[in-house]
C-alpha cells in the first residue's frame, strides 16, 4: 500500500519548488517471517511525478509478490562476507583468494563505504573507465570486473539488492597500435641450442651451490620453476627414469619458512615425464651433498624431502624459492654474456623450441609441459617447424620435376 507523497525540507513552499528539495513517498510492507507490517520511505526524487512513477513500480512488486527489501549493507561489508564464503564453499587455492582480495581492493576506493543497493550501473562503469585511465592492463581490469560481477551476482541471489549494476558493464580496452599488432606474433625469447650449452657450462664451472643441478633440471624437463621448487625425492623414480610433477610452490612474500605447496596450475599440469640419465646422475651427486648438510644440521634440518633445499644453517632443508633462482640465473647469464632479460620460464620456451627442432609433435610437447593448450607454446612450435614445412614442400616439387 502506497502512502503519502511529500517534499522534505522545502523552504520556498511553492507548488513548483525552486529550492531543490527532494520528493519522498511512503509505503507499507509485511515482514514474511513475523507477518507484521512496517512502513518504509523512499526518496531523493526531483519531482512529484518521478516519485509517483517509482511508487507505481513498487506497488506492482508488492501486489505480484516480487518485492525485495534491499539491505543496508556496504560494499566493504558484503565483499568481505562474500570472500569468506568463496574460500570455504569453493575450496579454492590460497593464491586464488589472494588474487580476489587484490581485485576487491581495487574496487574499494570507488564503492567501499557505499551501500550496495545505492551503487548504480553508471558508477560501476565509471569505476572501470577510471581504472583504464590510470593505466591498468586490460587483463587486470578483466580480473577486477570478473570479481565485481561475482560479488554483485551473489548479492542479487541473496536478495540483498534487486539489480546487478555490473550486468551491462563493458571493460574498456586499450586501442592496439599498428606497431603493437606487428609485434604481437613476436616469439618469446629463448636460448638457442648453443646458448643453452654455454649457459649450462657456465653454471657448472662458475655456479654457486645447487646452481648446476637446478638449471640442468629446468632445461631438460621444461617444468615450471614453482614445480621445481616443490619437487621432492619421492617424485623421482631413478629406476624408471621419470619425474612425477604433482604440486607447485607458493610463497608470495619470499619468506623461506612460510611456504605453501599447492595443487598444479591446471589438471593437465599433473603429469609424469621421462628424464635423461645425465640429469639423474647429476641429481644423485646433488643428493649425496645434501645428505652431508642433513647430517650437519640433523637437529634443526627441515626434513620434508625437498630436492632443491636450502643449505644454510638457519634454513637448512626448506625448499629454495623462486626469487633466489631468478637472481642466480641473472648472475649466470651475465657471466656467460647472454641475454640478461631471460627468466627461469624461458627454459620452458627453450625446451619447446629444441623438442620441435628434434621432430617431437606439438601434442607430445604440450603433454610434457603440462599444457592443455597454450598460445605461446604453439607459436614457438610453428616458428621452429616452419623451415621444415618449407623443406617438405620443396622436396615434393623436386620429386614432381623429376617425372
Amino acid at each position: 500500500m502506497i502512502g503519502s507523497f511529500r517534499r522534505r525540507n522545502c523552504k520556498c513552499k511553492k507548488k513548483r519548488c525552486t529550492c531543490g528539495a527532494k520528493w519522498y513517498y511512503r509505503y507499507d510492507i509485511t515482514n514474511p517471517a513475523t507477518g507484521k507490517r512496517k512502513q518504509k520511505e523512499t526518496g531523493g526524487f526531483r519531482t512529484k511525478e518521478e516519485a509517483e512513477e517509482a511508487a507505481k513500480r513498487i506497488l506492482v512488486e508488492l501486489q505480484s509478490g516480487t518485492y525485495i527489501e534491499e539491505k543496508d549493507v556496504t560494499f566493504e561489508q558484503f565483499s568481505g562476507e562474500w570472500l569468506t564464503g568463496y574460500k570455504s564453499i569453493r575450496k579454492v587455492k590460497i593464491s586464488t583468494v589472494r588474487i580476489r582480495q587484490h581485485e576487491i581492493d581495487k574496487l574499494m576506493p570507488y564503492f567501499g563505504k557505499l551501500k550496495l543497493k545505492d551503487i548504480t550501473r553508471k558508477q560501476y562503469q565509471d569505476a572501470l573507465n577510471d581504472l583504464h585511465k590510470k593505466g591498468y592492463a586490460d587483463n587486470t581490469i578483466d580480473g577486477i570486473h570478473r570479481t565485481g560481477r561475482m560479488i554483485f551476482k551473489r548479492a542479487v541471489e541473496l536478495d540483498v539488492i534487486k539489480t546487478d549494476p555490473t550486468q551491462y558493464a563493458v571493460v574498456p580496452k586499450v586501442q592496439t597500435t599498428v606497431e603493437e599488432l606487428e609485434q604481437e606474433k613476436e616469439i618469446p625469447k629463448y636460448l638457442e641450442k648453443e646458448e643453452l650449452a654455454l649457459f649450462l657450462k657456465t653454471a657448472k664451472e662458475h655456479g654457486l651451490e645447487r646452481d648446476y643441478p637446478i638449471f640442468l633440471t629446468l632445461a631438460y624437463t621444461g617444468m615450471r620453476v614453482g614445480e621445481l621448487c616443490a619437487l621432492k625425492w619421492n617424485d623421482i623414480d631413478f629406476k624408471e627414469q621419470t619425474i612425477s610433477i604433482s604440486k607447485t610452490y607458493y610463497n608470495p612474500i619470499n619468506n623461506i619458512k612460510k611456504y605453501s605447496l599447492l595443487t598444479p596450475k591446471t589438471k593437465t599440469s599433473k603429469r609424469t615425464i621421462d628424464i635423461d640419465r645425465i640429469v639423474l646422475d647429476e641429481l644423485e651427486k646433488h643428493r649425496a651433498e645434501q645428505n652431508k648438510i642433513r647430517m650437519r644440521y640433523r637437529n634443526t634440518y627441515h626434513d620434508k624431502g625437498f630436492v632443491f633445499a636450502q643449505q644454510d644453517e638457519e634454513n637448512a632443508g626448506y625448499p629454495t624459492y623462486v626469487k633466489l633462482i631468478l637472481i642466480r640465473m641473472a648472475r649466470l647469464l651475465k657471466l656467460a654474456g647472454l641475454n640478461t632479460n631471460l627468466t627461469p620460464h624461458s627454459f620452458r620456451h627453450t625446451h619447446t623450441s629444441l623438442l620441435a627442432e628434434a621432430g617431437v609433435s606439438l601434442e607430445q610437447i604440450m603433454q610434457r609441459l603440462g599444457h592443455s593448450d597454450d598460445k605461446t607454446t604453439r607459436n614457438i612450435y610453428l616458428h621452429v617447424t616452419k623451415p621444415k614445412k618449407k623443406e617438405a614442400s620443396q622436396k615434393f616439387a623436386e620429386l614432381m620435376r623429376g617425372i
